[in-house]
């Protein structure tokens, strides 16, 4: 019984930019499919040339491979996939880092550093409220 394979990571060559040619041969994406894409996601929405021809760029290619991946691996609607990607796009960024490796774990570069003062400031309101939940199950009980 033959198993689905992953897709292999695609590698994106470092150019400014991609017209709609390369980023089909990139992402096994046929042009038309590309370009009925842009009309259905507003987030991708590669600039043009003087003389007219599409011009992606690396997050519009980035872009078209992650649609490809809800629409085709995790069989998304169109719709679903935009609202989706509108959700993210839109989604409040972490004021916390995820929480320390167990020890003994190779630690990464963070990819967004954290500010300390942020940091303090989410940590001080987080004791403020669980010192009020606290008061509040002590009226409770």
């Amino acid at each position: 019984m033959a198993t689905a394979a992953r897709p292999q990571p695609v590698e994106i060559p470092n150019k400014l930019y991609f017209r709609i040619g390369d980023v089909g041969r990139l992402t096994g994406i046929k042009a038309y499919v590309l370009r009925y894409w842009e009309s259905e996601f507003p987030m991708l929405k590669p600039k043009k040339s003087g003389t007219n021809q599409r011009l992606y760029r690396r997050k519009d290619v980035e872009m078209v491979l992650e649609i490809k991946r809800l629409l085709y691996e995790q069989r998304f609607t169109i719709e679903g996939a935009r609202t989706y990607l509108e959700n993210r796009r839109h989604a409040p960024k972490p004021l916390v880092p995820k929480p320390a490796a167990p020890a003994g774990a190779v630690r990464q570069a963070s990819l967004f550093p954290v500010d300390p003062v942020v940091l303090d400031t989410a940590r001080q309101h987080l004791v403020a409220v669980r010192d009020e939940l606290k008061a509040i199950l002590s009226l409770l009980a």
